[in-house]
């Protein structure tokens, strides 16, 4: 491949985002749906870039799509970060106006109710340069749609192109409103024998892994409840209908302000920490460390009411 003359030491730009696309996508008929033209449009921008550069060939046309040669590859893999660094620098560009910088998170949707929500005016207070836009999600970290400055999920997992960092720490244990506690008292483990049980769907062996760790697996309820998210659960118990298998972080708010307490706070069960998943190189990194940083300074604000 030649090195470009210096009276033109850029190729044409958007040959080389046709370029980049038609590679991605091994296919110029989804480059063009992807950049809003023809197919034929990107296969003159594929030629124009060829001869610009010369010999060999970029690509190698195949009976359904095209291929990368060896030469096509080096350039794509040049190509590609620096399109990426551009469509960042420009994203970045356009979220910070007036001195505020417009974070991008995307996290949990229990996660979010719970505990980032109602705390997000002192994360303002705390940080006034710094704009949270807020959207929840539990695909994977690697299969979101859109971009993400923070990423909360559990954790660790490792997943290429991001960084992973410690949020708050998360375990599992009973919990009831205090009203419940008052009419039917929670001496000993054996009492939850007359209480019902506040289950979630997506993880029915909770109570029945805790009640074992407790000694006490082949305890029956009185009556369960069978309920299809935490955020479910964790609300009928501050109602009082039962007693639920809470995640300490996000019941935290709750026991401070006394709709919830833990009557066995010393017997609880291992759960996947929370994480915060920043792109790796991203320009709003100082931002995004600020946050977390932020977050984790509430670790451990209620390590005496549940059993740290």
């Amino acid at each position: 491949m030649r090195a470009p003359s210096t009276d033109r030491p850029l190729p044409p730009l958007n040959a080389v985002r046709a370029f980049e696309a038609a590679a991605r996508r091994s296919s110029f008929k989804d480059a063009a749906a992807e950049l809003g033209v023809t197919h034929g449009a990107v296969s003159r921008q594929i030629r124009l870039l060829e001869e610009w550069l010369g010999p060999p060939a970029l690509f190698r046309r195949l009976s359904h799509g095209v291929a990368l040669t060896a030469e096509g590859q080096a350039l794509f893999d040049a190509v590609q970060p620096a399109l990426e660094r551009i469509a960042r620098a420009a994203a970045v560009h356009g979220r910070e106006t007036g001195g505020t910088v417009v974070l991008r998170v995307n996290a949990l949707a229990t996660f979010s109710l719970h505990w980032l929500v109602p705390k997000l005016g002192r994360l303002r207070e705390a940080h006034p340069d710094i704009a949270i836009e807020l959207t929840t999600g539990s695909e994977p970290v690697d299969g979101l749609a859109g971009d993400y400055d923070v990423i909360i999920r559990g954790g660790p997992d490792a997943f290429h192109g991001f960084e992973a960092r410690l949020l708050l720490p998360e375990r599992r244990l009973p919990a009831c409103s205090p009203a419940l506690l008052q009419s039917q008292p929670l001496g000993e483990v054996g009492d939850l024998g007359r209480h019902t049980l506040l289950q979630v769907a997506s993880m029915p062996r909770l109570w029945r892994d805790w009640l074992a760790k407790a000694g006490h697996g082949s305890l029956e309820p009185a009556a369960t409840l069978m309920l299809d998210h935490f955020y479910l659960s964790i609300q009928a118990a501050v109602d009082g209908l039962g007693v639920a298998m809470a995640p300490s972080t996000l019941i935290e708010d709750h026991l401070r302000a006394g709709r919830l307490v833990t009557p066995f706070p010393h017997i609880w069960l291992p759960a996947r920490s929370y994480y915060a998943y920043t792109p790796t190189g991203s320009p709003l990194r100082a931002a995004s460390d600020r946050v977390c940083a932020w977050i984790q300074g509430f670790d451990g604000a209620c390590a005496s009411q549940v059993g740290a």
